[in-house]
């Protein structure tokens, strides 16, 4: 039986969205090492299967928007697809903070990834609209988890709760997330449909978008146990929210700022009291 989730006086953990992403190309090294030198506990990012059953760090099925080419992560192998580029399109779309360096940003491997930032928080979201595949890389994951020993360190989440229900089933120990975004009908998700999903699939956290981020949500989902968190998060305004509401970590593009607005102004005293002898 799931546990009231814990909603003593406590820090949001700020967690940086497939890392300090308003800064360097999504899903790089560049941009995950952004985020944790600004401050970060961890990073958020996102793995597919690529045709040869390993999971490589991209958001998109398809390779156009950050890699400029055409054709699909599923059909190249993991070799190929960890040679193809992705940093160009970020400094064309975000001249104000390109570099040089970007354009050789290449897409990492999960266990790239697990080897280099092993220390830290780190939510991994499972991409995968094939629902054939979906066992699949909840396994390959699961199997990436347990071989790095991060069993600890690690929230696993997805849009797809039927992938969440397969790696609660394969690693009851492994956290997890269930996703809830924009794309669910408007005006208001019901609290209780969140809750019940959520539920179903035996996540530990509830991920809401912050569009659906509501006190009553957030207290229904403490009392039936869960964590909540918040994404994407970039304002003061949404990180006051989040402490208010005592949420267990905010994924933001913006990990610098909001870790700077959580240490300075909403915790002054604290953050000054740690810096005396």
């Amino acid at each position: 039986m799931r546990r009231r989730a814990d909603t003593s006086t406590r820090d949001p953990l700020i967690i940086g969205h497939r890392g300090a992403s308003a800064y360097a190309p999504e899903n790089t090294f560049a941009s995950f090492d952004l985020a944790i030198e600004e401050g970060a506990d961890g990073i958020e990012f996102d793995v597919r299967l690529a045709s040869d059953g390993v999971p490589v760090c991209i958001h998109d099925s398809a390779l156009m928007r950050t890699v400029l080419i055409y054709g699909n992560v599923e059909s190249h192998p993991s070799d190929v697809v960890s040679k193809f580029y992705c940093g160009e399109w970020f400094n064309a779309r975000y001249p104000r903070h390109a570099r040089d360096s970007f354009v050789w940003e290449q897409i990492p491997t999960l266990a790239e990834v697990f080897e280099r930032y092993g220390a830290h928080q780190l939510y991994v979201e499972m991409k995968c609209e094939d629902v054939s595949r979906r066992a699949a890389i909840a396994r390959a994951v699961v199997a990436a988890v347990r071989e790095h020993k991060l069993s600890e360190r690690i929230v696993v989440k997805s849009f797809e709760h039927d992938s969440i229900a397969e790696v609660k089933r394969l690693a009851p120990e492994i956290r997890t997330a269930a996703l809830f975004g924009r794309s669910w009908p408007r005006p208001l998700v019901p609290t209780a449909k969140i809750i019940a999903e959520a539920a179903a699939c035996g996540a530990d956290e509830i991920s809401l978008h912050r569009s659906l981020l509501r006190k009553a949500t957030v207290e229904a989902a403490h009392r039936r146990g869960f964590e909540v968190v918040v994404w994407t998060a970039n304002s003061s305004v949404l990180l006051r929210r989040a402490v208010a509401l005592n949420l267990r970590a905010v994924i933001t593009d913006h990990p610098r700022y909001l870790k700077t607005v959580l240490t300075k102004k909403l915790r002054p005293r604290e953050s000054s009291e740690a810096k005396l002898p």
